[in-house]
């Protein structure tokens, strides 16, 4: 059995789990006008950013010149997931651990300020770490390096559901003998090229006002606000040890079939639809795709008939790093048996019994998290509490 040991987060509610707990519960958004450049210009104007931090606090001299700040995220999150596993790499066989991550496009920043070094100064001026700072794969990469990770590595690429297609990646390297895995996805796109880029769905909210912006399964839904950050899971098949939830079920499928991917998972985990605590939706925020989903949870759950929430609606969408701290938040949500609340919605759509506004607290023995990403990619985890964990 796959079971989560360790966790890192990094979001714009905080830079570390407790943080990022303490705010969800206290319903408290950290949606903003954009601060990092002038969104004057574009369409979507909000976006949720990681609170500022001191790379030197955290990260050798050495490495903040080569990395993006997706990375430099990706590797505090890291380092906090294996201290909350308490492992030391030192102590681990060679290749006893590796590292599965997700992203939708790699180090955007980064890549945009060498571009415009070339432009403007010339291509010698270009740094040498753009050959990988940009690349979608660098934070496995990075991680690897950084904590002597020799074992299986590996990246997904689906947008917003790469994150629980790179756990399902690193839960079958478990399978295969690889005593540990970092896994989950950390995502960044916060500046103008990687702003435009993410324009070009159609799908950002145009509102100004952060409380109105992004509302999923909400009647006045009218699009999603980007955000930056995400989780680093530790996996282990260790169930001696101390650990948040087994990871359950898996399934992952392609076109309009979100509904299968949900029946698959709780086949995979041998659990029946009544035995589901919560749903952690997906909540794109676009009329069209939260009608798919509500459809989904209705076909499977009936009207009304499990708990759903969406606490990204407090950090917005962070791309790949979502679903990843969706699985963060529904692994905490377990262990203190409380469901995080969905915030600014304030017309539901009626088939759903959406957590709205403050925590709600109850009997929780298992969390799905869903996942989305354009074009019709779809994931589904199911998590399941420890009994040992059930007077925690």
């Amino acid at each position: 059995m796959t079971v989560i040991t360790g966790i890192g987060v990094v979001t714009p509610t905080g830079n570390t789990t407790a943080e990022h707990w303490a705010a969800t519960l206290r319903a408290e958004s950290a949606l903003a006008r954009v601060r990092r450049f002038d969104p004057s210009g574009y369409r979507c104007q909000v976006a949720g950013e990681a609170p500022a931090f001191d790379p030197a606090e955290h990260l050798p001299s050495r490495l903040i010149p080569q990395t993006d700040h997706m990375t430099k995220l990706a590797l505090i999150a890291a380092k906090a997931a294996l201290a909350d596993a308490g492992i030391d790499p030192a102590d681990l066989p060679r290749y006893g651990a590796g590292v599965v991550t997700a992203a939708t496009g790699g180090g955007y920043e980064f890549g945009q300020r060498e571009l415009q070094k070339m432009w403007a100064l010339g291509p010698e001026h270009v740094s040498a770490y753009q050959s990988f700072a940009w690349f979608y794969a660098v934070n496995t990469g990075q991680i690897s390096i950084r904590h002597g990770l020799r074992g299986p590595g590996g990246v997904a690429v689906a947008d917003q559901s790469g994150a629980l297609q790179a756990v399902a990646m690193a839960r079958r390297q478990l399978r295969k003998g690889t005593p540990v895995m970092l896994t989950g996805a950390v995502d960044s796109a916060l500046c103008p090229w990687g702003w435009v880029a993410m324009q070009v769905s159609g799908e950002l909210s145009p509102r100004p006002e952060p409380d109105r912006a992004y509302r999923p399964f909400d009647a006045d839904a009218q699009g999603w606000v980007p955000g930056e950050g995400g989780a680093i899971l530790v996996l282990e098949n260790d169930t001696t040890k101390p650990h948040y939830a087994h990871i359950a079920g898996h399934a992952s499928t392609y076109g309009e079939a979100l509904v299968d991917a949900i029946r698959l998972c709780l086949v995979d985990a041998d659990v029946a639809p009544e035995d589901v605590g919560v749903v952690f939706a997906d909540g794109a925020g676009v009329p069209s795709r939260d009608a798919v989903e509500a459809a989904a949870i209705t076909a499977v759950f009936g009207p009304a008939g499990v708990p759903v929430t969406v606490p990204k609606t407090m950090t917005g969408r962070l791309l790949s790093g979502g679903a990843a701290v969706d699985l963060a938040t529904a692994a905490l949500a377990l262990r203190h048996q409380v469901i995080p609340p969905t915030v600014n919605v304030t017309r539901p759509v009626p088939e759903l019994d959406l957590v709205l506004d403050r925590p709600r607290p109850g009997s929780i023995g298992s969390a799905l998290v869903l996942s989305s990403g354009p074009g019709g990619f779809h994931e589904a985890v199911l998590l399941t509490r420890p009994k040992e964990c059930m007077t925690c």
